[in-house]
Parts: C-alpha cells; structure tokens; sequence
C-alpha cells in the first residue's frame, strides 16, 4: 500500500522546462557552444546543472574547471530565475491534485533543481506546505539516473517515521528519473509534459498520464 508519493519538480509540479532548456542555450551560447532544443529533451532532460554542463564540454572537447562550472550554474540559475519570473506556470491539475494527495499520503520533491530554485518557486504558489521533505540537487553527490536522490528522500522520511521504499511511489516527467526511482525500488509513474506517451511505452512506468488534471491521488493508493 501506498504510504508517500514523492513528486519530481520541474515539468512535473511546474512547467518550466522550457525555461531551464533556454537559460542552458543561453549560458552554453556565451560560451560558443550551441545547444538545440532536441538535444536538450534527448541528452539533459532530467540531469542536474553541474552534469549537464559538464556533458556538454565534454561533447564540445573543452575543459571545464571546478570554479567555472561554479559559475556557470549560478549564471545559469539567476537566468532561470528571470525567466520564470516573467511566466511561471503550473502543470495542469497540480494546484488540485497535491492537496488531495496530502490528505491521503505524506509528500516530498525529489529535484535535479537547485533548492533556491525550488525554494523560490514554491514560495510563488500555494504548494510548499503540503511537502514533508525536498531533496535538492545540493542535497546529493549524484543525480538522475544515479538512485542517490531517491534513496536520500527515502531516508529523510524514515529517519521521521519508519517507511519502506516499496511504500514510496514517484512521479516523474524524464527518463533518467524513471530509472533513478525504479533502482531505488519505487513504483514511478510518468506525465508526458517532455515526452510523447509512445516513448514512455515498455520503459516499466506504473502510469503513464498527460498531466495531474482529472486524476485523483485515490488512482496512486495500490501501486
């Protein structure tokens, strides 16, 4: 039985990738380095910043330095941040569906995003109380597909109330996150806000829905 439900952030509770894939074009770009958008949903789609420039120089045959990627992910943020101030949208059905989940389970955010990313976010909506525990790409030495973030969310709950990980199920937007909770030994469903449903299919997804709209937490209690 069902006991948390641990949600993804971006593209799963805010539609944003969008603005995470052009603040990375833009901050690739000032360094001579093109990014297409295909590319980004293929390659980058759920890793976090420090791996995903680091991917992207070594795609390029260039040398990065620690104190350049530094500065790169905090240009790369402080853009985000611009970009969403202008235009933050929710993914449809997320402002209904996470209350009605936290009647029924206990909740958290397990993010590639940096945490004054999610911190920033939530505080622009109605969300942030219903969460339990964030786990942030500042919380963990290895991101998606790496099981490390799951597994550290499944200790935060634990550490406050003993909790199995079978009794987690995640909700996810990209595949390195679907193999990220499924090594964890979660159940993981997917919304289709970064890929089509048909390449989702035979990939081991509990779900597969093109949003939160018109579900009920109630469909999550038997994964």
């Amino acid at each position: 039985m069902t006991e948390a439900v641990l949600f993804d952030f971006n593209g799963v509770l805010v539609d944003d990738e969008s603005q995470h894939c052009e603040a990375l074009q833009r901050v690739l770009a000032d360094e001579r380095i093109t990014l297409t958008r295909e590319q980004y949903y293929a390659e980058y789609l759920g890793l976090d910043d420090r791996t995903g420039f680091v991917y992207a120089y070594r795609n390029a045959q260039r040398t990065l330095t620690t104190e350049m990627l530094k500065h790169l992910v905090t240009k790369k943020s402080q853009l985000y941040l611009e970009l969403v101030r202008k235009s933050l949208r929710l993914v449809r059905g997320a402002a209904e569906f996470v209350p009605d989940a936290a009647r029924r389970f206990r909740l958290g955010i397990v993010s590639g995003a940096l945490r004054s990313e999610i911190d920033h976010v939530l505080g622009q909506t109605k969300l942030g109380g219903h969460f339990e525990i964030i786990i942030a790409a500042d919380d963990v030495s290895h991101c998606k597909p790496d099981p490390a973030s799951y597994l550290a969310a499944h200790e935060a709950l634990n550490r406050r109330r003993p909790i199995a990980a079978g009794a987690c199920v995640v909700i996810e937007d990209s595949l390195p996150g679907l193999q990220a909770a499924r090594s964890a030994g979660m159940a993981c469903g997917m919304l289709t806000t970064s890929h089509p449903a048909r390449s989702l299919e035979g990939r081991g997804a509990a779900f597969v829905w093109d949003s939160l709209a018109g579900h009920s937490a109630a469909e999550l209690a038997d994964l």
